[in-house]
């Protein structure tokens, strides 16, 4: 039995995710009680507008617009965070722990910039800050990097971590969408924002790849260090020439350490159909990790919507919440290391797609490989995919051996400068599983 008469809840934030956290609270407060050992309340909840209508109705008395009310309220033992963006949650956060709370926190912004400093006051002031849902929603993928993984040592990761980005790639790829239609339809249902920048640019997904990396390779890792590049010059064709070449097209957030350094790195990628990630679709979530004793492990499932989400931060709670309830001491946040190198784009050895429009003319593909060829980038394949008489133009796809991506920026900017070459269409990197 516990010998906590009650461990008190402040949300800070009732949006989709916190109103589906208030949710839970109150409607499961039997289920728990009995898995914490003791009542667990929500004594607070913090927003901007009172009045405001909710999803979820909560009763009036516990709504408040002065952080104090959380901050300073003794019966808080737990601080639940789902304001999003990084300030004011960032301050608030900080503060809280500060005064001794735990905290719970859906910030993927926040803890990608900020997640050492945070954890580092945790460990100072002796409490616990969880954020199972600030990567992958409802999908677990923290907690196995801090436990169940931990013998381990992280070889790379391969991650859809966007749902919005998948979900258009799906529908480009399987309907043959173009990207501004399928954008629009996503955010008809609801899956994209109004301005969906930080989703379809990768933004997004770097935050989430920076708490995934830090995490998994003991090392700060931040969102400006990963680099990332957008699904925007996609088109169907590519997705077309993809498939004969037995690739799927998804945006992949990957990260690999080797020789003691770690390249972090957010792009379209030509992914084997044979492989698992490439078959999942819709907005769902995937991450494989490679490590060096368990091989390959894929962790599947919704990356975001009010109840998923829930359930991750709910999942945090209860385990902070028993950990108080048994007067149970938890291990300290892990420690990161700052003197990691990170690897540049630069530095990138990969193999690529590369569409172009060209003149329809003999000598047009000998002049292309010479370009190609003087930077040490080797052809691997190259086939003429369209002719257009009257404009006297061609579509070719070339698949390169593995080059280096500096040396594959230079040669499109040569390529690029050959009277021959109308367009270069895209450049795609392609990801083996070796």
């Amino acid at each position: 039995m516990s010998n906590k008469s009650s461990i008190g809840i402040g949300l800070m934030g009732i949006g989709v995710v916190g109103g589906g956290v208030a949710r839970i609270l109150l409607e499961k407060s039997k289920l728990l009680e009995e898995l914490v050992g003791c009542p667990v309340s929500l004594e607070g909840a913090l927003v901007r507008d009172i009045a405001k209508p909710r999803s979820f109705d909560l009763p009036s008395h516990l709504l408040t617009t002065n952080v104090e009310d959380i901050l300073n309220n003794p019966n808080v033992g737990i601080v639940v965070e789902v304001m999003g963006g990084q300030e004011p949650a960032l301050d608030y956060i900080l503060k809280s722990i500060s005064q001794g709370k735990h905290i719970v926190t859906a910030n993927k912004e926040v803890m990608a910039r900020h997640g050492p400093k945070i954890l580092g006051l945790a460990r100072e002031k002796g409490v616990q800050v969880l954020f199972e849902a600030s990567v992958a929603g409802g999908t677990p993928i923290i907690a196995p990097l801090l436990r169940d993984l931990v013998a381990n040592e992280i070889i790379t990761i391969h991650a859809i971590i966007n749902g919005t980005t998948n979900y258009i790639l799906t529908k480009m790829a399987q309907e043959g969408m173009d990207f501004d239609l399928a954008l629009k339809q996503a955010q008809e249902l609801g899956y994209a924002e109004a301005d969906p920048t930080n989703d379809v640019e990768g933004i997004d997904a770097a935050y989430k790849l920076a708490i995934l990396s830090t995490l998994g390779f003991r090392a700060t890792v931040r969102d400006t260090d990963v680099f990332h590049e957008g699904i925007t010059r996609l088109t169907s064709r590519d997705f077309r020439y993809a498939e004969e070449l037995g690739y799927a097209i998804k945006l992949l957030a990957i990260a690999s350490k080797q020789d003691g350094a770690i390249q972090v790195r957010v792009h379209p990628a030509f992914v084997p159909v044979d492989v698992m990630i490439a078959k999942v679709d819709g907005v769902l979530n995937a991450v494989e990790i490679q490590t060096d004793l368990t091989g390959r492990v894929l962790f599947h499932g919704p990356g975001a919507g009010s109840m998923p989400t829930a359930s991750a931060i709910t999942a945090d709670l209860v385990e902070i919440a028993r950990n108080l309830a048994g007067n149970v001491v938890p291990p300290p946040p892990v420690t990161f290391s700052d003197d990691v190198r990170v690897r540049p784009i630069e530095e990138l050895n990969t193999k690529y797609y590369l569409r172009l429009n060209v003149a329809d003319r003999p000598g047009v593909f000998a002049q292309i490989a010479q370009a190609l060829g003087d930077l040490n980038i080797s052809i691997a394949s190259v086939i003429q995919k369209e002719a257009d008489a009257v404009s006297q133009a061609a579509e070719i796809v070339l698949m390169t051996h593995r080059a280096n991506e500096a040396s594959m920026q230079n040669a499109l900017r040569v390529v690029n400068e050959l009277s021959v070459v109308n367009e270069i269409g895209n450049l795609v990197r392609v990801e083996d599983w070796e």
